[in-house]
């Protein structure tokens, strides 16, 4: 691919004289919003000088120019402008009017991306490595027997959880999906694992990766996880010492007590929740605790009446969720999953709502800190799919370029990259 590319490159600089640099605006006029991220993480990748402007023309991108970015635009279909001296000093300054919420956040480097998934292929997608993908943004894919290692997570920035079951159901699809051939495999492969490396029960095992998950993150990594990667993971550190599995999960019951001891101490986001056992009788149920609001019927919503929207926070002193909620539109679709939005008198204080459900009084996106890193939980399975279905296409990117659902997601992508500046309120 890169041949063809810089064979153009050097038809192209024949041709063309220099500018200062290149704008990257990502308002309305955008005409693929998910490939600029790729272009913004390419920039940071060569050790080009790049800003985040945030707030102006819909969170816009800023670099010093160079042909080989120029083209990358152009090949990419990422609408830019190539601009003067005096043209950037006049952004700047607009930009720094403290009468306007804006602010510029310097990227520094590319951040080294983990995506936590099976190796074996499931019957369903996954809508963050569908994004990267898309906007050309490369990563890793590592799972339960690198973790459990403990030498592979400091080598990342950013860490995604595929979504993941981390208290050994199995994603609690026993009833429906016992006698797929792909749910089949997908126990044995886990159950393998888990006993390779010396655990009983899956759920054993899950639990050591949530917490090795939990360090990474408390060492000043950055984890992004969307449905069940959420309350699961949540669900699966409260309960640490305290068997929620049924018989049919792990081969015994569960501890008829396990609601009185859970250790909320413990987790990210929720607390004070109820988990929800089952029983063979009660087997359908794919809902993990009272934290989701994910059935439709109860939310009272379907696809032409579900949004969310995003809250404004100031771009000088919240830079952080500034940067997460990055748009050229605040109100967008809702899309729902096994886990679709969180119950916000189970949200710990400290944690930041970033979206809302306003019709449900729920939230969608939230963001925390835990130790020296930081996190963010995202409802629903994929912004373009409003209840996509096992065994469904994986949806494509090529139809949806300004999706401002999935913009979210890379927003977080780029999000280690920026110089860190102090939460002011």
């Amino acid at each position: 691919m890169w041949k063809w590319r810089f064979a153009l490159l050097i038809v192209f600089i024949s041709f063309h004289s220099r500018a200062a640099s290149i704008l990257i605006p990502m308002d309305e006029v955008q005409k693929n919003h998910l490939k600029a991220y790729g272009v913004a993480f390419l920039s940071l990748k060569e050790g080009i000088e790049t800003d985040w402007l945030l707030n102006y023309r819909g969170g816009s991108f800023l670099m010093n120019y160079y042909p080989k970015l120029e083209l990358e635009c152009k090949v990419r279909g990422v609408t830019y402008q190539t601009i003067a001296d005096g043209e950037v000093n006049r952004i700047l300054t607009q930009i720094s009017d403290p009468q306007l919420n804006m602010d510029i956040v310097k990227l520094e480097k590319a951040p080294k991306i983990a995506v936590y998934s099976p190796k074996n292929k499931l019957p369903w997608d996954d809508a963050v490595t569908l994004v990267l993908n898309y906007a050309e943004i490369p990563y890793d894919i590592i799972y339960d027997e690198e973790i459990i290692k403990g030498d592979i997570l400091p080598k990342y920035d950013w860490l995604h959880l595929h979504h993941e079951d981390f208290t050994g159901q199995y994603g609690r699809f026993w009833q429906r999906y016992q006698r797929e051939p792909w749910y089949i495999e997908d126990v044995k492969s886990q159950e393998n694992t888990a006993n390779k490396l010396g655990y009983a029960k899956v759920s054993k095992m899950k639990l050591d990766v949530a917490k090795g998950i939990r360090n990474f993150v408390s060492g000043g990594g950055f984890m992004f996880a969307m449905c069940t990667g959420t309350d699961t993971y949540d669900i699966a550190l409260a309960a640490e010492g305290t068997d929620i599995c049924e018989a049919i999960f792990d081969g015994d019951g569960s501890d008829p007590n396990a609601q009185s001891k859970l250790d909320f101490s413990q987790t990210f986001a929720f607390q004070n929740f109820d988990i929800f056992p089952v029983s063979r009788f009660s087997m359908s149920s794919v809902d993990f605790s009272n934290i989701d609001v994910s059935d439709a019927l109860d939310r009272g919503l379907d696809e032409s009446n579900d949004f969310f929207a995003l809250f404004d926070f100031s771009a000088k002193w919240d830079a952080v969720p500034s940067m997460l909620t990055q748009s050229h539109d605040k109100v967008i679709k809702g899309f729902m999953g096994l886990t679709t939005e969180f119950r916000k008198d189970l949200l710990k204080p400290n944690v930041l709502v970033m979206g809302e459900t306003k019709a449900t009084n729920s939230a969608r996106y939230i963001h925390g800190e835990f130790g020296k890193g930081q996190w963010t939980f995202y409802g629903g399975h994929d912004p373009e799919d409003y209840q996509h279905q096992v065994g469904e296409d994986p949806t494509d990117l090529n139809l949806h370029p300004n999706s401002p659902g999935y913009r979210l997601i890379l927003n977080n992508v780029l999000f280690p990259a920026a110089k860190k500046k102090k939460q002011k309120t």
